[in-house]
Parts: C-alpha cells; structure tokens; sequence
C-alpha cells in the first residue's frame, strides 16, 4: 500500500514543488491550502496525473477543530498518515515600532500554531504506526533574523523549537522531526518584494543565484526517505550559503 503524504499550503508555489516531487516518488497527497477549494482541486488533479492518489482540502491551519478533522478523514480515507509536511506559510512585513498587533498575531497563528495543530493531530497516528515523518518549513530568517521582520522571524524560529522538542518527544516510537530552513527562493510570495531587496538578496547569496521550488522540495524527499532514518531534530539550510 502507498504511503500518505499531508503537505500544507500546496495549492502553489514550494508547497505544490513539494507535492509533486513526493508524489514521483510514490507517496499519495493530501493538499491542504486555505486558498478556494478550485485552486487545491486543480493542483490535486494534476499530480494524479503522476499515478498517485490525491484529495485537496480547504482548511485554516489555524483552527484546530478543522485540523483535527481533516487528519482523521485522511486516515479513515487513506489508511495512514506517514509524512506531514507543515509548509502553510504568510507573511505581513513591517518594522517593530509600526507593526500592528493583529499583523504579528496572524503571522504567528498561521506560520507557528499551524504548524503545532498539525503536528499534534498527526503525531498520535504516527506514533501508533511507530513510524513517521514530520518536515516543518522555517527560514533562514528563523536563524538569523531580519528586519522589518519581526513577526515572521519569530514564527519560524519558533517552528525550530517546536521541532527539536518534537523530535525528542517521538523519536522512541520510530517517528523522526526535521526543519528546513530555505534562503530566498522564487515564489509568488517572494516575486512582490522590490527589486532592490531582490538585487540585496541576491548580492548576499554566495552561489549568485535564487533557490527554487525544487531546491527545497529535494530536500524534504530526502528527509522522509528511508536514507534519512537515523535523523532527526535537525535544521536543514537549503539557502545556496547564505548562512554558515
């Protein structure tokens, strides 16, 4: 039987780039996004064209009644849930002393508390499965920070905590919890920002080039292959050298 694979925030971008490496390698998909339901049913269709089998789900990562209710339908449905990738990711930019509340609030609800209600719903089934794979998406800002980035910085800083604490959690049921930290990578989310962050960007990268979708979606094929058994709570910087 296929192993399953809960990839949120997969509509687009790196989270559908994850999606669809993990389905050529035989895992069926589960797409959550919070994006209109026809936009997940879309992505889904194409990567059942891989021969795999696919279901999209609209859900707020921050409602953990949703959570909880599309892990169980996703092991009623499947029969197992053996990867979870926590990529569900927003961002509301602002310096410190302009930062509205709310902003900061919602950026930790979505990139941080997602991440937890996730992995709390899917943590039990794996353990009970004694075996597992949980990859949380953080950054290179979780690491080492920057401006105008407070509320994002901390979220995905927090996803690294949550991680190790994880990892030491469920390692003993056969159950394995990494972090990747991606650089600056080409997406929707990132095409936005001003050409001059993008030349600074790129100036501070050592390889002189972005990261792609496929960069980071390598990286987690790995991380819940066989070949990466005997790792876990680790962070994984997939950033062409930014941070050493």
């Amino acid at each position: 039987m296929a192993k399953t694979a809960i990839v949120t925030g997969s509509a687009r971008g790196i989270g559908k780039a994850i999606a669809e490496t993990l389905a050529k390698d035989g895992f069926d998909i589960i797409i959550i996004d919070a994006c209109p339901i026809e936009a997940s049913e879309e992505t889904a269709k194409e990567i059942a064209c891989l021969g795999v089998k696919t279901k999209a789900y609209r859900c707020d990562v921050t409602n953990s009644e949703e959570v909880n209710k599309v892990v169980e339908e996703v092991k009623t449905e499947f029969g197992s849930v053996d990867v979870l990738v926590n990529n569900a990711g927003i961002t509301k930019d602002g310096l410190l002393v302009r930062m509205k509340e709310e902003d900061f609030d919602a950026v930790i609800a979505v990139n941080l508390k997602g991440t937890y209600n996730f992995t709390r719903a899917a943590a039990p089934i794996m353990m009970k499965q004694r075996s597992g794979r949980i990859v949380s998406i953080s950054s290179i800002v979780g690491i080492q920070g920057n401006a105008g980035q407070v509320n994002y910085s901390a979220s995905k800083a927090g996803i690294i905590g949550l991680t190790k604490s994880v990892a030491r959690e469920l390692a003993s049921r056969g159950v394995t919890c990494n972090a990747i930290a991606p650089g600056y990578v080409e997406t929707p989310m990132t095409a936005v920002l001003p050409d001059k962050v993008k030349e600074a960007m790129l100036e501070a990268i050592p390889m002189k080039r972005y990261g792609q979708p496929s960069d980071i979606a390598n990286a987690v094929a790995f991380l819940v292959s066989d070949r990466a058994s005997y790792i876990t709570g680790q962070v994984l910087s997939v950033d062409g050298g930014m941070h050493m």
